[in-house]
């Protein structure tokens, strides 16, 4: 068993100089805190997996496709695998729990497996 506390979470993310804090992996699931300062540009690609973002603090919005969503403190969303998507318009610092199913990175190699087991 693992446990975290979001204040100690928080902490280490910024004393790192990524926007991206993995703190959990196991072969089904991947853990991270994502920051983003107020007016930055989101450099995130598409994922090769499902992702949920819960939003901890801050203010900003989320292009997914073509589809905008508030991104405010309690909103949980939803990303379906390799669909486009970016924070856009961060007024307030973003502080995001993300949440990646299978792990972060996997879900490609997962695909690459069952394409060559045949």
């Amino acid at each position: 068993m693992q446990a975290f506390t979001l204040a100690e979470l928080l902490d280490q993310q910024a004393r790192s100089s990524e926007l991206y804090l993995e703190f959990l992996r196991v072969p089904s699931l991947s853990v991270g805190l994502y920051a983003l300062p107020a007016g930055a540009d989101d450099p995130q690609q598409p994922h090769t997996e499902d992702e949920v973002y819960y939003v901890v603090s801050g203010k900003g919005m989320l292009l997914v496709g073509d589809e905008d969503v508030q991104a405010v403190p309690g909103s949980v969303l939803y990303v379906p695998a390799a669909i486009p998507h970016r924070f856009h318009s961060v007024v307030e610092d973003l502080r995001l729990l993300v949440f990646f199913a299978p792990a972060e990175g996997t879900a490609e190699s997962l695909v690459l497996r069952a394409g060559n087991a045949g």
